[in-house]
């Protein structure tokens, strides 16, 4: 079922990211400099817990609308690399990128995110009951 296989590619990107806070927060830990600490709130809160969280709830329950989970899975991987790509174009400025482009971004990745968090929503309510034995 679709559902399983977006069980483990959220566990596993979850991983990814829970691999890149923990990094950046050793780093601003041992530089003394703590200009990436929204991005990594960001990237272990979105990244790391949120996605670990759908994985764990896709792996529990058996969810109805099979299209509407690859849909939210979908928006949750854009938008939380969206997102945290985006503060990090927005607030660090990396490559002289434009200013412009980075607030687009960043909305943009926010947005989908957002988007993300409301089908997530609708899908807890398109469990399948549990049968007892």
């Amino acid at each position: 079922m679709s559902q399983k296989k977006w069980s483990i590619r959220f566990i596993r990107i979850a991983a990814i990211f829970g691999l890149i806070g923990t990094v950046m927060g050793s780093h601003m830990a041992g530089s003394g400099s703590y200009a990436f600490r929204p991005i990594h709130a960001h990237i272990l809160l979105v990244g790391w817990l949120s996605m670990f969280a759908w994985g764990a709830f896709y792996r529990m329950f058996e969810v109805r609308a099979e299209k509407l989970v690859t849909f939210h899975g979908w928006t949750a991987i854009i938008g939380s690399i969206g997102l945290t790509a985006g503060m990090w174009f927005q607030f660090i400025q990396p490559f002289g990128v434009n200013k412009i482009f980075s607030l687009i971004f960043y909305i943009a990745g926010g947005s989908i995110l957002l988007l993300s968090f409301a089908l997530f929503i609708i899908v807890t309510f398109l469990t399948e009951k549990e049968v007892k034995q």
